[in-house]
């Protein structure tokens, strides 16, 4: 079994703004179950309480270049896993994770430079990992730190480092006097290392300088290798197909199960569905919709509002899908500026159809974990999805999901439990809405769908298993 050092900007509980948090938070632990020893490093930012944890390490010394950063380390144990939170006020105590005010810092490349490199001294100071395994772009200079900067270190001969791509649409790119600031020279501003069309690109980094590379579903390990889902790094990609692995997401199902959810007013399981329509009529009540939408199908959204996610389909299509005798129940928020057209959409929905559209902007776990229990139909049309978490939850909670066939979503859903469409076109997304509100209509039929659905295990225990068949494949994974 392995000793696995894990690297990212954040893990449920202590920190979340998307899916890449509920990972952290859940596949340490499974793989603890199985005989791993696992340790998390994360950044302690503002808003993390640690109760129960302890300092382990005062001033460790982190180095970009010739420029000191003052950080020290502190530990939290819990379910077997170790997490290390980097303590570095000057870079983290700030009021938001990423940004402020719809911008992103300025110094975000030294900040999660920082973490990168630190990986490297609490390797040889706390934890002597075989693997270290880094998610996203925030946590991936650790492998170029390794392989070029302390290339000729003994501490860190024979370790082997794993890069899983969350997303590729996030790149963390940044102009190239970032270069000096993160600590490597003008030798790293190269085709075959950090440059990309004359900038600095730190997600390129762990892909090239890592032995594997991962993501986190079968199909977006192919769809990244094309033009089309690859952002500029389809090549890059292709050259390293070899190493090149998708792994699907897990679920947690302590958290997300009907039959447990402490969030719902009422439980439920495939053998005993009467909880669902409790959780349908409290989802109303909380969106200030009338009952008379409990003999409506509720159509459930819960997402960031973005084109990535479909958000224009459904701008495009409003009309026609509520010129169906549907009501929305949706929860969400523009991710930036750029696209806050999509919640003025939702309130201009809400405003024209005030007695079929509910509607929270913001984020909200308990409406979240409400809606995937209280709706009676998912839509998830996104452009593309990595994995995808939402149409998972959706099949445990009894409630088809409607998806596109990328990423995740292609991997998990099918006609037996859902409702798919291929092209990313409006007539077909509408075309999928109809044919999930037709089989609505068949009583016997639907109820068949629903359970067939719960009865899937996404649970993160086959996941771990891949993944320490990866672990133990690493060993003999060529350098690239």
């Amino acid at each position: 079994m392995a000793r696995i050092l894990m690297v990212a900007s954040e893990a449920a509980p202590f920190v979340k703004t998307g899916g890449l948090a509920d990972v952290l938070g859940s596949l340490p632990a499974a793989l603890v179950t199985q005989g791993h020893q696992v340790a998390v490093l994360l950044p302690k930012y503002r808003q993390v309480a640690l109760h129960g944890g302890r300092r382990i390490y005062h001033d460790l010394p982190v180095w970009l270049g010739s420029t000191p950063y003052a950080a020290s380390v502190d530990e939290l144990v819990t379910e077997g896993v170790s997490y290390l939170f980097l303590d570095c006020p000057a870079l983290y105590d700030r009021d938001g994770v990423y940004s402020s005010g719809g911008k992103d810092y300025p110094d975000n490349h030294i900040r999660f430079a920082v973490l990168s490199r630190a990986a490297l001294e609490v390797i040889r100071r706390i934890f002597r990992a075989q693997i270290v395994h880094c998610h996203d772009w925030q946590a991936a200079l650790v492998a170029p730190y390794m392989r070029v900067s302390f290339g000729s270190d003994p501490t860190f001969a024979g370790i082997r480092t794993l890069f899983t791509i969350h997303n590729l649409g996030y790149q963390g790119v940044f102009a190239p006097s970032a270069l000096s600031q993160i600590g490597f020279d003008r030798s790293m501003l190269t085709p075959s290392a950090l440059e990309f069309w004359g900038d600095v690109n730190l997600m390129k980094g762990g892909l090239v300088f890592s032995d594997a590379i991962g993501t986190v579903s079968p199909t977006y390990a192919q769809e990244i290798q094309t033009p089309e889902f690859g952002f500029g790094l389809d090549g890059l990609l292709r050259s390293r197909a070899g190493v090149l692995n998708g792994i699907l997401n897990g679920v947690d199902y302590g958290a997300w199960s009907p039959e447990v959810d402490r969030l719902l007013p009422a439980n439920y399981s495939a053998d005993s569905l009467e909880g669902k329509l409790a959780c349908k009529r409290r989802l109303l009540e909380e969106l200030g919709l009338p009952a008379e939408n409990m003999d409506r199908p509720v159509l459930g959204i819960v997402s960031r509002f973005t084109a990535q996610k479909g958000f224009d389909l459904i701008a495009g299509t409003a009309a026609e899908l509520l010129s169906e005798d549907v009501a929305l129940a949706v929860l969400g928020s523009s991710a930036s500026q750029d696209e806050a057209h999509f919640e003025q959409l939702f309130q201009d929905l809400k405003a024209a159809y005030p007695e079929r559209v509910g509607l929270k902007i913001g984020y909200d776990n308990g409406l979240a974990h409400l809606i995937e229990a209280g709706a009676d139909i998912f839509l998830m049309p996104s452009r593309y999805e990595p994995c995808g978490l939402n149409q998972l939850y959706s099949l445990r909670y009894g409630t088809p999901p409607v998806v596109r066939a990328t990423g995740g979503l292609n991997d998990t859903i099918d006609e037996a439990v859902g409702f798919k469409f291929q092209g990313y076109s409006g007539p077909e997304f509408l075309a999928a809405v109809r044919g999930a509100l037709e089989a609505f209509g068949d009583r016997d039929g639907w109820l068949e769908l629903m359970r067939k659905g719960m009865a899937r295990d996404y649970s993160w225990a086959a996941s771990a298993r891949l993944y320490g068949d990866l672990y133990r494949r690493l060993e003999s994974f060529p350098r690239g």
